[in-house]
């Protein structure tokens, strides 16, 4: 009986310092899900404006499926478009540091589309 005296309370001790431990993975999983969704945003991004841009149409750097805060890069390099959407993903808890993805996409120039580009 006196066994289990001394262990009494020995579980609320073990979750108050396993769950500080916990939450933060949690934290951690939950970035990381946003960061994915945000890489895959910026993927799609940027094919499009790669596609866009060989197309030779003008709205290639307009593109309304951007994450918030992305910057969308756009360049003509011979007969390749190349569309670069960089992101800032905000960690969950204001006081980590922000995380940036980055997703890039190449096309080939269609012929003729230069002309209407430059």
């Amino acid at each position: 009986m006196h066994a289990v005296a001394a262990e009494r309370g020995s579980f609320t001790a073990e979750l108050a310092a396993g769950l500080p431990a916990l939450l933060l993975l949690l934290l951690a999983g939950l970035t990381a899900v946003n960061a994915v969704s945000t890489q895959a945003s910026c993927l799609h991004t940027a094919r499009e404006a790669a596609l866009a841009a060989a197309r030779g149409t003008s709205d290639a750097d307009d593109e309304p499926g951007a994450p918030p805060g992305a910057e969308v890069s756009v360049s003509i390099d011979g007969d390749r478009a190349r569309a670069t959407v960089r992101a800032p993903v905000r960690a969950l808890g204001g006081r980590l540091p922000r995380i940036t993805v980055v997703a890039t996409a190449v096309a080939a120039v269609e012929p003729g589309a230069q002309e209407v580009s430059r």
